[in-house]
């Protein structure tokens, strides 16, 4: 029986018990997708990762990404907190940046220390696109156990995006009406568009008004399932929300910087920042970058 090293981060957050848990498989030389796939299940987090040698030699490494039930093109956390894992596996705080082979594509990452805490921040490999999506506020609304008039804020509608993994955005009016969301898995699935192949579109629920005084927005997101979950720390949902920040606030041409602040309710407070470089009214690049703790480390014997 083979002994693999393992290391559990918190991510998007500076404080351990915080932001959203991750695993992260450092010797995995052997496994198949099955076998990842079950040590997944194993230890149970929203998402672990597991570190193979790169296919192409100027990379830092192959990253597959895998929920307890199926494997992910990207994820925002799983790429943060495997970029940090690796950078400090090598015992030197120094800046670094590499790629990551992920199935979406090579993820430019850069990593730094402040404070004493690991910063990681990404490049997307795809900038978010809206397919096409008609929505009924009434039934959005309902799935979410809100009322229409709660839906909404300025000139934000409902809007569904995706930068490799989909989702619906859904504004609310504030901090009360973000408080007050039930979410209503069997409702959702109804009205929720699915990809080809992929899993049926999360609920990106937003506002305005924050917690934080720096936050530019406040957010949940929903994950629909058997069971469904909320998440605390997102970072493909942020990914993806560009686009509606792209859309609704149309952002002057250069970079723009927003902090989103995520799992409130949950107790488990988490920061996002994301960047956006707009060109000639469009995105033209954008980046995700948050902290990372560790938490735990140990040999798993499989």
């Amino acid at each position: 029986m083979k002994s693999r090293r393992y290391v559990v981060y918190d991510v998007f957050t500076s404080e351990v018990l915080t932001g959203n848990p991750l695993a992260v498989l450092l010797d995995c030389d052997g496994l198949d997708t099955a076998a990842m796939q079950r040590i997944a299940r194993e230890f149970n987090l929203s998402e672990s990762t597991f570190v193979l040698p790169p296919e192409d030699p100027r990379h830092r490494a192959r990253v597959r990404i895998f929920t307890p039930d199926y494997e992910m093109p990207f994820a925002g956390h799983p790429t943060v907190g495997t970029a940090i894992a690796l950078a400090e596996q090598s015992g030197s705080n120094a800046p670094s940046i590499f790629v990551l082979e992920e199935n979406i594509g090579p993820v430019r990452c850069a990593v730094g220390h402040s404070g004493g805490t690991a910063f990681a921040e990404f490049s997307l490999a795809q900038l978010p696109q809206s397919p096409s999506f008609s929505a009924d506020a009434g039934a959005v609304a309902a799935a979410l156990g809100l009322g229409p008039h709660e839906i909404g804020f300025e000139n934000h509608r409902i809007s569904y995006w995706t930068a490799g993994v989909p989702y619906v955005a859904v504004p609310v009016s504030g901090l009360e009406v973000a408080g007050k969301v039930r979410f209503d898995n069997a409702a959702w699935m109804e009205i929720s568009p699915a990809k080809s192949g992929s899993a049926v579109a999360s609920a990106y629920v937003y506002c305005r008004e924050t917690v934080h005084h720096d936050s530019a927005f406040h957010a949940r997101m929903f994950v629909p399932g058997n069971p469904s979950y909320e998440d605390p720390a997102t970072g493909s949902a942020v990914a993806a929300f560009a686009g509606a920040i792209a859309h609704f606030d149309k952002p002057v041409d250069g970079a723009s910087q927003y902090w989103i602040e995520q799992g409130m309710e949950m107790g488990r407070p988490s920061r996002i920042r994301l960047e956006i470089d707009m060109a000639k009214g469009a995105i033209a690049a954008a980046r995700i970058g948050g902290q990372a703790v560790k938490v735990a480390e140990g040999v798993l014997f499989a």
